[in-house]
């Protein structure tokens, strides 16, 4: 996978993830909402979607579902991070089509947690 799009509304979440993925050598971009994901991905499909379940607008759940029952869309591997980590809302995401489901802020080593 060479491409990510990162849909995350925290601004810090989206730069502490944009610099691990880049640092192992992935191209990333983000937006900061279901909507411009939605344009963004009619522009350039990517490898992965990394996507923030708690959007404002459309919900990271909804947008899930989306590209998961489009045919233009549907074989992207998407994965769900979010603060929410309850089974309820694992499964959910796996009902939806998520390929993986990680709570926040399971990109962040250590040292990171630490000075944020």
């Amino acid at each position: 996978m060479s491409t990510v799009l990162v849909v995350e509304d925290s601004l810090t979440d989206t730069e502490v993830l944009t610099r691990y993925l880049r640092q192992v050598g992935l191209t990333v971009f983000s937006v900061h909402s279901g909507e411009e994901a939605q344009a963004r991905l009619r522009l350039q499909k990517p490898d992965l979607v990394i996507l923030d379940v708690m959007l404002p607008g459309q919900s990271g759940f909804e947008l899930c579902h989306d590209l998961k029952t489009n045919d233009d869309t549907k074989q992207i591997p998407v994965v769900l991070c979010s603060s929410k980590g309850t089974e309820v809302d694992k499964v959910w995401g796996s009902m939806l089509g998520a390929n993986a489901y990680l709570v926040k802020p399971a990109f962040l080593t250590k040292s990171e947690k630490m000075r944020y």
